[in-house]
């Protein structure tokens, strides 16, 4: 169940509060990855017993929650993208934070982002899309989306790819296009990708 299916309310005001929660959550897991986070590691980080946190949340799965998107809201390019730019930039604009939050992806993979933050991203792709006459908006969204954080996974390991030798005998095409190109500049290969997504996007 996701943290936001069952928010608690807040019952005193100087408990530790669910914002400081998520940040100090995603703090931890820009640090150290997901093997860092835990709910003994954001009590140490705010300064409190532990068990003050379970006012707050109920499981490690809820700091997750929170920290995905604590994250998003805390990027101010994403915020300007949300409300001025069109699709390609907006998407490129998450490519972005993603490859910054590279744990993110990991998140993603585990538990579908619903909090605030990553439903209005949600929603203004979906208006872009609906306004760029799309057959199937949430489809075309998802498609996006996947695409974006696919390519955030295996940005960090773009250059190892173009290096890592390919063995002709069992792949000859791949072996001898391999050979030719070394492009290792993934912010590039997203913005191709996703031009002929959004291509395709405004034929249907």
């Amino acid at each position: 169940m996701s943290y936001w299916e069952h928010q608690r309310p807040v019952r005193r005001e100087r408990a530790v509060t669910v914002p400081a929660v998520a940040r100090a959550a995603a703090a931890l897991l820009d640090d150290g990855g997901l093997r860092a986070l835990t709910l003994r590691a954001v009590a140490s980080r705010l300064a409190v017993a532990p068990a003050s946190l379970y006012s707050r949340v109920d499981s490690v799965d809820d700091l997750f929650d929170l920290a995905l998107d604590a994250a998003l809201g805390d990027d101010p390019a994403v915020a300007r993208a949300v409300v001025e730019s069109d699709l390609g930039e907006l998407m490129l604009t998450y490519y972005r934070h993603l490859a910054q939050h590279r744990w993110a992806c990991q998140v993603i993979a585990m538990r579908p982002p619903r909090g605030p933050h990553y439903l209005r991203l949600s929603e203004r792709m979906c208006e872009l899309l609906i306004g760029a006459g799309a057959a199937d908006p949430l489809g075309a969204a998802y498609a996006l989306s996947n695409f974006v954080i696919g390519s955030a996974s295996t940005a960090p390991i773009a250059e190892h790819q173009t290096r890592a030798p390919v063995d002709s005998a069992i792949a000859p095409h791949y072996a001898r296009l391999h050979a030719r190109h070394h492009d290792a500049d993934a912010e590039r290969i997203v913005t191709a990708g996703l031009s002929a997504i959004l291509t395709h996007v405004g034929r249907v």
